[in-house]
């Protein structure tokens, strides 16, 4: 992987997420300019850029043709837990509480989350830690 790309609808909301979100794994900022920011870990970076006006409508929605979500590794199930925590601490929507941590199946240990535009954020343990 190279680098991700994705046009968000409000760049400010967005980048405060993101950039908490991707502080905490480790990703430092790359690259800002009036209508994009990104951070880079390892060689891999994502980018965040304002969609133009005209192309808002309508809105993103990960059950339609194309990203449904992205998946990071965590070092951890640790660090699953305080990802979590955190999440809830900045009022963020854990999906699937119900089957939390285990919404994946019973092997997968992960936590699940959404941007400002509803992109699904997943961060999983490592299988060695199950």
């Amino acid at each position: 992987m190279h680098h991700i790309e994705l046009y968000v609808s409000d760049l400010k909301a967005s980048a405060q997420f993101w950039e908490w979100f991707l502080g905490e794994l480790g990703y430092t900022e790359f690259q800002k300019w009036d209508s994009g920011i990104s951070w880079k870990k390892d060689g891999i970076y994502i980018v965040l850029v304002q969609t133009e006006e005209r192309f808002l409508k309508p809105e993103y929605h990960r059950c339609r043709v194309g990203l449904n979500h992205l998946a990071f590794h965590a070092v951890s199930r640790g660090q699953v837990d305080e990802m979590t925590e955190k999440l809830l601490a900045r009022g963020c929507r854990v999906l699937y509480r119900d089957l939390h941590p285990y919404a994946g199946g019973s092997t997968h240990y992960a936590v699940y989350t959404e941007d400002p535009d509803r992109i699904k954020v997943e961060l999983a343990a490592p299988a060695s830690d199950l």
